[in-house]
């Protein structure tokens, strides 16, 4: 019986501990600093949101990384190094592709998962909102979207009420 006790107090106590690491931020912390992670979430957060890995299949991330001198417009090229450093976190972190068609859209927003999961979403509401001006803009609307966090129950839709579909 004490065993038991002791036991249940024990589990008690370790989920109270992980739920308060989790209110805390803890568990959502930065990536520790000598990692292609945060060499990533520092090179590409500079200039935009660092998408999360997993937004985007192997081969598109490729793509990307492959023409940083052309980065949508910009010059982002990196050294040698850094670069194939942070094209191998991507690719080893990528979206699991499940058809040929997945894997050929550079952008996000063009991506066939991401096109079903907005298109609710009136584009007047996005494109036409000058506080959002683009469905790429993933964090106007998600606002956990830095920490890779895109559950549809927290959108905020800037201008508009809580958005439900």
């Amino acid at each position: 019986m004490k065993h038991k006790l002791f036991s249940a107090v024990l589990m008690l106590a370790v989920g109270a501990i992980g739920m308060a690491l989790l209110g805390s931020g803890y568990a959502n912390a930065a990536p520790p600093a000598d990692t292609p992670a945060a060499r990533y979430q520092a090179e590409c957060g500079a200039c935009h949101m660092a998408y999360p890995a997993k937004l985007l299949p192997a081969g598109t991330w490729t793509r990307i990384m492959g023409g940083l001198d052309q980065h949508f417009g910009d010059n982002a090229e990196l050294g040698p190094a850094l670069r194939d450093e942070l094209t191998r976190y991507l690719t080893d972190n990528a979206r699991r592709s499940r058809t040929a068609a997945d894997a050929t859209p550079l952008r996000i927003s063009k991506q066939r998962w991401f096109l079903r999961e907005h298109r609710e979403i009136p584009k007047r509401m996005v494109t036409g909102n000058d506080k959002v001006r683009s469905f790429s803009n993933c964090a106007a609307c998600h606002g956990q979207a830095a920490q890779g966090r895109f559950s549809e129950h927290g959108v905020r839709i800037p201008g508009y009420a809580g958005w439900e579909d």
